[in-house]
């Protein structure tokens, strides 16, 4: 069993991970993106320019972006492993990681408007542990950043203006809005990912666990699985494109999931994630051997 100063450090190695290499499913939708546009389009040179940002931070372990993000844990441990010391463990990597440069110092007090310059304050990061049966840890890491998470929302159903029900085109018309209204402003093309169901907290955690999901995968409901592959087909003939210069790429992907809700309330949550995909995941077996998922 690994101690807590060794937890620490593997999750140091899971945030530089994170935070330096963008997963191969996202370079490979924005290569697709960048040569789908047209040559010479500014949306053509802004993914060039960040195709191209990419390869500096994963050659030189630096930051993909200057706004390091929220890191947002979700760690499934055995039964009898303390959630205390998996929490204190991610609050000090994030410090660590800070302290590296991995992370900027992004964790501000906003009563006295201070800067606590190590990246962790209360609420930063987000940590949330569940029990599982396997003898081995597994953490899934998701670096938010500010800009982007000032595009999410929330509808409540029916909404009048939308003409939208409670039902999946109700759904579909709401995250449509929402990128719509976004207008490449969370750094475009972006990943969407969405909640119906649940209340105004759990939608909105569950929209952002939807942003772990690999881009090819497929939504294992047949007709949620239809309705995410059609807002993407619909989004990219908005001409928002690449950081709003128009273009034939909008969002990179949607990932939608849906949790139970009150007969009172019908919500639909959305988590818009910037191109900057920044997520990570590994496997701890008991004696510390990692291993990287996608």
């Amino acid at each position: 069993m690994l101690t807590p100063e060794q937890w620490t450090a593997k999750l140091v190695e899971v945030i530089a991970r994170a935070s330096t290499q963008l997963p191969p499913d996202v370079v490979e939708a924005l290569r697709r993106s960048r040569d789908a546009e047209i040559e010479g389009s500014l949306a053509r040179k802004a993914l060039d320019s960040i195709l191209h940002n990419i390869e500096l931070a994963a050659s030189n372990w630096q930051p993909i972006c200057q706004d390091t993000g929220t890191p947002l844990f979700w760690i499934h441990h055995p039964i009898g492993m303390s959630t205390r010391m998996l929490v204190a463990a991610c609050e000090e990597a994030v410090r660590r990681a800070t302290g590296k440069q991995l992370l900027r110092p992004n964790a501000v007090d906003p009563l006295t408007e201070k800067n606590t310059g190590h990246g962790q304050a209360p609420g930063i990061p987000t940590v949330h542990c569940e029990e599982w049966d396997s003898p081995e840890v597994e953490v899934r890491l998701l670096l938010k950043g500010g800009g982007c998470e000032n595009c999410g929302t929330q509808y409540t159903l029916p909404n009048q203006a939308l003409k939208a029900d409670r039902n999946l085109e109700g759904v579909r018309r709401c995250i449509l809005d929402a990128i719509q209204k976004a207008q490449g402003k969370g750094c475009s093309p972006g990943i969407i990912g969405a909640c119906f169901g649940g209340d105004r907290s759990s939608g909105y955690i569950e929209s952002k666990r939807q942003l772990l999901r690999p881009l090819p995968d497929h939504n294992p409901i047949p007709e949620i699985d239809a309705l995410e592959q059609d807002i993407v087909a619909q989004s990219n003939q908005l001409d928002i494109g690449p950081m709003g210069f128009g273009g034939n790429t909008t969002v990179l992907g949607v990932k939608i999931g849906h949790l139970g809700r009150l007969p009172a309330s019908y919500f639909v949550s959305i988590s818009y994630m910037c191109w900057a995909d920044r997520r990570a995941g590994a496997r701890i077996a008991a004696d510390g051997t990692v291993t990287w998922l996608e």
